[in-house]
Parts: structure tokens; sequence; C-alpha cells
């Protein structure tokens, strides 16, 4: 449920696992294929709603994807803000993304693409929309460093439908960190890790979390850009993975009623240049941190509300912050907008003075959408000069939002992070928001089994 002490060390990161140090020339994509034995590259890109989109294209045709992208009919992709009479949405790939996948199959690597249409960028393509934001707190003279957590379950479905967890020896009631449910995962745990490694991520922990069937792998923190990239892989990598032993990796927020749900907890860091800007050891608070990373802790509490909606945009997604107990006895999701210092029990955790912990945000958040508005929150609190109050403090007001309706209610009355989700155009917040209600009536428009059982003899 950790995340490693941050090695505040400058990262290094490898040209072929992510985003490459920066330089005034860009990897030749045609040159990286073929020093890694490529035959075949995935060129990914994600909806709003998160799904990976790629196409299959042969290494023989490298030099055209390099120059010319390669076409999609956006509409059939999914949720991206076309309609069928629209122009071919065009992915071109950022090559410093370049991630060789052999142990998928055999000449296989993939690459991050940032969608066009007409020669733009697409301002309803998530990676788009993200590097907006960063290239506007660019400006601030800031940039931000993101580690994720990401929790998921390992099931399966019975002949009749039923969800279980793949481990049915996975049974007692506090099976976090058991020893014995982990070593049982041994080979899929093992695989994902040294797939991580072998990406040059720095996968330094694997666990069994709090829920039975429910695991986490960690990967070191980088540039807010190459870990939401590397979200969208490792989500792809254990899905497949998973797949190949029988299983399913699910990232769904509650998959079972009566167990912890799954996170996706943002650890952020802001630095300027190669300083880090959080830390200050006469802080008078007592948790490190400098006026700088208070504002900005206080930006994120101001604008939680309307920030679920990005960061837990499922209908599912309020089951988990919503739980009162699980079967272990804690849900470990907040329920409250507030912070403190290394307390799991809080909407923003201060762990050391290096970082805050976002726990609010779940798996089947959008990592480029999570990031772009969260950054966005909490350089509008840097801004404004605006101050959190005391640690541990919150009131009537901090309660975060109970369903995804709420949620949007709050996204669109607030201008920062419908001006996140804008970055990269207009319209894209009341897309996205008009997307969720619907979403959301189509569940309430469901009649469920909890209903039939409750109300069918009931009057």
């Amino acid at each position: 449920m950790t995340l490693e002490a941050t090695d505040m060390s400058v990262l290094r990161l490898q040209s072929t696992s992510g985003r490459s140090p920066a330089t005034s020339e860009s990897p030749d994509l045609a040159e990286l294929a073929r020093s890694t034995d490529t035959r075949f590259i995935l060129t990914v890109f994600t909806t709003l709603s998160g799904k990976p989109c790629a196409k299959l294209v042969p290494v023989e045709s490298v030099d055209e994807l390099q120059t010319e992208g390669v076409g999609f009919a956006g509409y059939a992709a999914g949720t991206i803000g076309q309609v069928p009479k629209d122009p071919d949405l065009v992915a071109v790939p950022d090559a410093s993304s370049f991630t060789p996948i052999p142990f998928v199959r055999e000449g296989l690597a993939l690459v991050h693409c940032d969608p066009h249409v007409e020669g733009e960028p697409w301002p309803f393509a998530p990676r788009v929309i993200l590097k907006s934001a960063l290239a506007e707190a660019a400006r601030t003279g800031l940039t931000i460093k993101v580690g994720t957590e990401i929790e998921y379950f390992l099931v399966q479905r019975d002949e009749h439908g039923a969800l279980h967890t793949a481990d049915r020896l996975d049974t007692s009631l506090r099976p976090c960190y058991d020893a014995r449910d982990v070593t049982r995962m041994y080979d899929h745990l093992t695989s994902i890790s040294a797939a991580m490694n072998r990406l040059g991520w720095g996968n330094y922990a694997n666990d069994h979390e709090d829920g039975n069937g429910q695991f986490e792998q960690n990967f070191r923190y980088a540039d807010a850009l190459t870990t939401a990239d590397r979200v969208v892989t490792l989500r792809y990598l254990l899905s497949v993975l998973a797949e190949q032993r029988g299983m399913t990796a699910t990232f769904m927020p509650k998959p079972f009623a009566d167990r912890t749900g799954s996170g996706m907890h943002m650890h952020l860091s802001l630095w300027r240049g190669e300083t880090p800007a959080f830390p200050d050891a006469a802080d008078p608070r007592g948790l490190g941190l400098s006026e700088t990373a208070y504002a900005f802790i206080a930006g994120i509490l101001e604008h939680a509300s309307a920030l679920q909606g990005v960061i837990a945009p499922t209908v599912n997604s309020y089951k988990r912050t919503g739980a009162t107990t699980t079967s272990s006895g804690a849900t470990w999701s907040p329920r409250h907008a507030t912070y403190g210092g290394n307390d799991r029990t809080h909407y923003l955790r201060v762990p050391d003075s290096n970082r805050v912990e976002l726990r609010g945000g779940d798996g089947s958040a959008n990592p480029y959408l999570a990031t772009a508005a969260t950054v966005a929150a909490g350089l509008d609190g840097i801004e404004r000069r605006l101050d959190p109050g005391a640690p541990g403090v919150g009131g009537s007001s901090d309660i975060l939002p109970m369903t995804l309706l709420h949620a949007m209610d709050a996204l669109e009355a607030d201008p920062v992070v419908v001006g996140a989700l804008d970055a990269a155009g207009p319209g894209v917040a009341d897309y996205f928001a008009s997307l969720k209600r619907e979403e959301f009536f189509q569940w309430h428009n469901t009649v469920t089994p909890w209903e039939i059982d409750s109300y069918l003899t009931a009057f």
C-alpha cells in the first residue's frame, strides 16, 4: 500500500522504456524498432473512458508510420469526441515512448500516440490534454513528477457467470501481505515484475492487497507524462499476461461489495529544474513542507469534489469511496477531502516531505486526465496562495461526492477542472460530463437483483 521513499536523484530513463532524457533531437522510431528486433508495433492511444486502442503496424511500414501516423475511425474507437461523419483520427507516434514487449509476443513493441485530426492535435485525446496541461504548468517554472500505485483483482467467472477470485484458496479475512497468497501467484507476479524491470521502470515491490484476490505492483516515479504512459502500458500487460494464465485482471474500483476497492493512488512532487519544491525543514506545521507544497495541497482540496469526477469516473467508483466497512475491517478509501501526515485515512497523505499522495482516485481513472486535472487543481492553489489549514482538520464541507451524478454537478461548476479537461480545446469537459451523466442514468434505469430481493414481496 505504500510507495517506496522517493529517491530524489535525477531520473535517467532508458530511451526504449519511456521518455528519453531531454535532447534537441527526437529518437528515430525506425531505428529503435530495427535495433530491438521488433516485427510489429502497437500504435496505442486511449479514449476518454480509458480504453486502449491500437493498430498493429508491421516494421516494414515503420517509416510511413513515423512520418504520416496511422488512421482510425474515431467514432468507432469510442469516447473520443467524434461522430460517424468526422474525418479520420490519425495516431502520431511519440518515438520516445517506444516500448519493446517481447514477453507478450516475440517481436512485439508498442508506442504511445497523440491523435490528430486534419493535421492538428485532437483536443478530445487524453494524452493531448495532459501534454497541454503540462505545457501550462511549465510556464510557472515548475515540473511535475508522479508515481502511481496500480491495484487490481485477479478473477474468473464460473459456469454460472458468478465472479470469484482466480485463486480459490485466497479466502482469509485478513489477506493483506499474506506470504502464502503471494507465493501461489508467484508465476504471474514475477512475470510482471520481470517485464517492468526489463523495461527499466524499477519495480521494487509486489504484494497482496487488502481484498481477497487483490494485488499491487509498484514502479518508480518519473515525469508526469512518462508515468501516465506506463500506467496505460502496465494495465495492458497485466490484462494480457493474466489472460494467458486463464485469469482476468480487473481494475474495476469495486468488483466485490464486501471487499476493499482498487485505488489508483498518485504520488506527486513539484520541481524547479532539478531542485525539489516541496521540502522545508523549517515548516512550523511539522510535516517538513514548503509553503508551495501547502498551497498545492490546498488547491487539490478546494477542487476535490470536481476532481473526483475525473479520478473516480464511474458509477462503481462511488461504491468504493462510499463504503463504510469491508470484510477486513477497513475500506482504505477516503470519504472526506482532508490532508495529514503519514495517515492513510486522509484524501491527501503526506508520507514524507518530498511528495503528497492523492488517495481519492481509483482503477477506472484515465491516467492522462487524472494527472491533468490534479495538476491544474494544485497549481490553482499555488497561484492563489491558498492555505489548507491545519493538518487533519475537516468539516461538513469536505465530504466527497456520494455518486457519479453528484461528481458531475461539481465538475461542471468548477472552472479549474473544466479548464484542465479543455486544456487542448473547448468542449471536452461538457462532452465528458454528458457521457458520465448518461452512464449514471443507464445504471439508474437498470433493475438490480438487490431491488428484486428487497421489494418483490415487500408491499
